[in-house]
């Protein structure tokens, strides 16, 4: 099964890597290739039941992995839960989904709009997860998404795709620390999100995140192709419990800011 697993998150991957090249070479920067391992990927979805967190995970819970977490952002109005399979060394899954009712009227008529269009059977394939848009929706609509909900607005013009991967510190040959990491990143000429500093979290809440503001990619909207945010590369690193084992969630503080990274300049 872990091979099914291995197999998917390498779609996964390459469909990530094909609006956000940046991810490749700060890989290359960072190891030899393979002591860079992915700690996460992260999903955004609607918490409409067609496409929900649950319909996600369907997918995951399909090849080994369980619900470990759940978590709650009230000021971006998300609710969000994280997967981990049997096999540690596998990635752990962050998927989040936006509480639609608590937007305008005239945001939840966009979002449906988007949802019903859907082919229900495009969600029950496994490449759902890297299916991108199958939708149209027009730059209007997108941008009046964006007034109310950057998550909304990058949902919408993306679609079912990682938003991002994340190197697990813990396992670089070359770096122990976030800010050696940080550092290098920066001298290859990437930027940082440094939305409530460069280092969110640290060993008190027992995981220390950062990552890179999102590449750019053109999108095909309905009525015009516009280059926007896509998606970013995060760096996490994991401190031990008490028990000597590697803390394996989530800090929601930290998980706040680090959505910040696909706001447009």
């Amino acid at each position: 099964m872990t091979a099914q697993v291995t197999e998917l998150f390498n779609n996964i991957w390459n469909n990530y890597l094909e609006v956000t090249p940046s991810a490749k070479e700060i890989h290359q920067l960072l190891g030899s290739g393979n002591d860079v391992i992915n700690d996460h990927v992260a999903y955004r979805t609607f918490n409409i039941e067609k496409v929900g967190l649950e319909k996600l995970a369907q997918h995951l819970l399909a090849l080994g992995y369980s619900e470990c977490g759940e978590y709650h952002f009230e000021a971006k109005k998300l609710y969000a839960k994280h997967y981990e399979h049997t096999d540690s060394t596998m990635p752990k899954v962050f998927i989040s989904e936006l509480l639609v009712e608590k937007f305008s009227p005239a945001i939840q008529a966009i979002i449906h709009k988007v949802v019903d269009s859907i082919d229900e059977s495009i969600i029950a394939q496994q490449s759902f997860l890297y299916s991108g848009k199958t939708w149209d929706i027009s730059y209007s609509d997108y941008q009046a998404l964006l007034v109310e909900s950057e998550y909304a607005a990058w949902l919408s013009a993306w679609g079912y795709r990682a938003n991002h991967f994340t190197v697990s510190i813990n396992h670089l040959a070359q770096y122990q620390t976030i800010d050696a990491v940080n550092s290098k990143v920066k001298a290859g000429g990437f930027t940082l999100n440094a939305t409530g500093g460069e280092v969110k979290g640290g060993e008190d809440v027992k995981l220390e995140q950062s990552s890179t503001l999102a590449d750019k990619a053109l999108v095909q909207f309905s009525d015009k192709a516009v280059e926007i945010p896509s998606c970013f590369y995060e760096f996490a690193k994991r401190y031990p419990l008490e028990n000597g084992e590697l803390y394996t969630g989530f800090v929601a503080a930290s998980a706040d800011k680090i959505f910040e990274s696909t706001n447009a300049a």
